[in-house]
């Protein structure tokens, strides 16, 4: 691991020198690749450098300890700085575990209602203002892609797209089954029900990072059906894309410009052909599909939602929190926190680190 770390610190250090080069200067393309290096190994660099600080600290006391003056104080530093160095390397070991290449992108979440009905719509609304809470505390940005709402206030589909740094890294755990029990509004009885609802996380993708070609794809555009005003339904500016060899299908009706909607669509095709393909591959890999906090599947039930108990439950990993009120208002960090580290647990354990 430690030769590992050196040669880190040394690629930082060298990124540094050339980024201080001014023809690297002068060239912005290649200065903000060099920057996003540096942006992405400086987390381990930084620990490492604590590590050793701590290890420095450490040696310096234990020199110190033989002189009778200097033991008791000595011997403080050299605990604490012991006690630093050993949390050091246990994030060290996290951060060098390998990283997801889709961390850092914007992520595409859709909802669907799944058994339940009109319940199902409901909480499907419930999903989305939880997600967009959420992000709007991470100051990120979200837009919807397409909606498709029911006559009561619930959403049978939506689409959005979340754009901020490291979106993708903190939504990837939500994809699967959602389940709610409560007591509807329209029954009249008070018996609980259990509704589901269905949800997928994609990493937005570029055209580029998925090749499509262009024979397989038919485009139609029609008139919005959704909300929007007047101007929505006067003109055909929302677009659907079928991916002929697949069936794949992605609609795109929130913006006015037809431009705007073609090329978030592609964006949804583009991330979901992606999923599918990765899907694929994953499965080829039965133990290292083992090794991650659930599958990431759509049918897998990941997480229950009971209102009467005020409780919400994650399956995968056995927490259990009772405030489900300030979790469905956005404050989701400590569940997301927790599947992190339930990831990060099981990475260890399979990498033998």
């Amino acid at each position: 691991m430690l030769d590992k770390l050196i040669a880190i610190d040394e690629k930082y250090r060298t990124l540094e020198k050339r980024m201080q080069e001014p023809e690297v200067y002068s060239d912005p393309a290649l200065y903000a690749r060099l920057a996003r290096e540096q942006k992405e190994i400086n987390p381990v660099v930084e620990a490492y450098r604590r590590f050793e600080k701590a290890r420095r600290d450490m040696e310096g006391a234990r020199e110190l300890m033989s002189d009778p003056d200097l033991k008791e104080m000595a011997q403080e530093e050299y605990e604490s700085s012991q006690a630093e160095m050993e949390r050091m390397e246990g994030e060290l070991r996290i951060l060098l575990l390998p990283r997801d290449p889709n961390d850092g992108k914007n992520v595409i979440i859709e909802i669907r209602g799944g058994a339940g009905g009109e319940e199902a719509a409901l909480f499907a609304y419930n999903l989305y203002r939880m997600y967009t809470m959420y992000a709007e505390s991470k100051r990120w940005k979200a837009e919807i892609a397409n909606l498709n709402e029911t006559e009561l206030g619930g959403i049978k589909e939506v689409s959005f797209i979340i754009e901020g740094d490291g979106a993708y890294s903190r939504f990837k755990f939500e994809s699967g089954v959602h389940r709610v029990q409560r007591v509807p509004e329209t029954e009249a009885s008070g018996r609980i029900h259990t509704s589901t609802v269905t949800v997928a996380v994609l990493p937005e993708m570029e055209e580029v990072d998925f090749e499509i070609n262009p024979a397989d794809l038919q485009i139609d555009t029609f008139r919005s059906s959704g909300a929007g005003g007047q101007h929505v339904n006067k003109t055909e500016s929302a677009i659907r894309i079928t991916h002929l060899p697949t069936g794949a299908v992605v609609e795109c009706q929130d913006e006015r410009s037809q431009h705007k909607n073609r090329e978030r669509a592609m964006k949804i095709l583009v991330s979901r052909l992606y999923e599918e393909e990765q899907r694929r591959q994953t499965e080829q890999f039965a133990a290292e599909r083992k090794s991650q906090v659930g599958t990431g599947d759509r049918s897998e039930r990941i997480r229950t939602y009971n209102y009467p108990q005020g409780r919400v439950t994650d399956h995968r990993i056995g927490l259990t929190l009772y405030k489900i009120e300030q979790i469905l208002n956005g404050a989701l960090d400590e569940v997301v926190d927790a599947l992190v580290m339930a990831d990060q647990a099981e990475k260890l354990k399979a990498s033998g680190m």
